[in-house]
């Protein structure tokens, strides 16, 4: 266990911090399930541009890579546009 100050503030912080990622991270992956289990496109496109947004929020974060948000965008794109 951390025996300074500092590092005892640390690890606080960074359990503060994994538990806010964790909690957005499934957020968004729940939103993109219920995204791809509608067959409405009204209701889809709707939907995309906040999921989109999200996905962005991740990636500007460092909670999953932008490349990753990035495809995960193009798919959903494609699907929307495929409804």
């Amino acid at each position: 266990m951390a025996n300074h100050k500092s590092a005892l503030k640390r690890v606080r912080s960074s359990e503060i911090k994994r538990v806010r990622n964790k909690y957005q991270h499934k957020t968004t992956r729940n939103a993109i399930k219920k995204l791809r289990a509608t067959t409405d496109k009204k209701e889809a496109t709707t939907l995309y541009p906040m999921i989109s947004g999200m996905l962005d929020k991740l990636a500007k974060r460092n909670i999953i890579h932008k490349k990753k948000a990035s495809n995960l965008k193009s798919k959903l794109a494609v699907y929307v546009n495929s409804l």
